[in-house]
């Protein structure tokens, strides 16, 4: 099995669904952004911080290709999309975009203060999101919509497509 990459923007389920993915599937879940912590000992929030965003891309970034092509789930950061490089070493995998509305995501974040680009504007909240949306579309091979959902339809829905891979 090829390594199934799950790419959208923050709060559309990627760890939750990669849990319920690597369980059924019986494949190990890599979560970069939980790598990336775990390499350098700091949180993503402390490294937005103290190194910046780009620094925080870099780490994001190495975390990706240290993944294996096969026998895999892995649940990206929202931003990593927003790297060319990435999204062309995702594709040697079988890239699932969880899409998920502005306003589901929203309503899933309103109380969550972990994330750094979530600690901002609406507005700005909201370009970013439309920002990332064609970049996500463009790089997966599936999509599939998470709005009123639970983890277990979702994660239904992600087997039943990659079976007829």
């Amino acid at each position: 099995m090829k390594t199934i990459y799950l790419i959208g923007f923050m709060g559309s389920g990627k760890s939750s669904i990669g849990e319920c993915l690597s369980l059924l599937l019986d494949v190990p879940l890599i979560d970069t952004d939980a790598a990336v912590e775990e390499k350098y000992s700091q949180s993503i929030a402390a490294i937005f911080k103290e190194k910046g965003e780009s620094t925080f891309r870099i780490y994001e970034s190495a975390a990706l290709r240290d993944t294996p092509n096969t026998n895999a789930v892995v649940s990206t950061g929202g931003g990593i999309v927003e790297n060319k490089g990435n999204t062309n070493y995702m594709k040697s995998g079988t890239v699932i975009y969880l899409h998920t509305s502005f306003h589901e995501i929203k309503r899933r974040l309103q109380y969550d203060q972990k994330r750094p680009l979530w600690n901002s504007r609406l507005e700005e909240k909201e370009q970013l999101y439309k920002l990332r949306l064609n970049l996500y579309k463009s790089c997966a091979e599936y999509t599939i919509s998470t709005d009123s959902k639970s983890i277990e339809a979702i994660t239904n829905e992600i087997i039943a497509k990659i079976k007829h891979v």
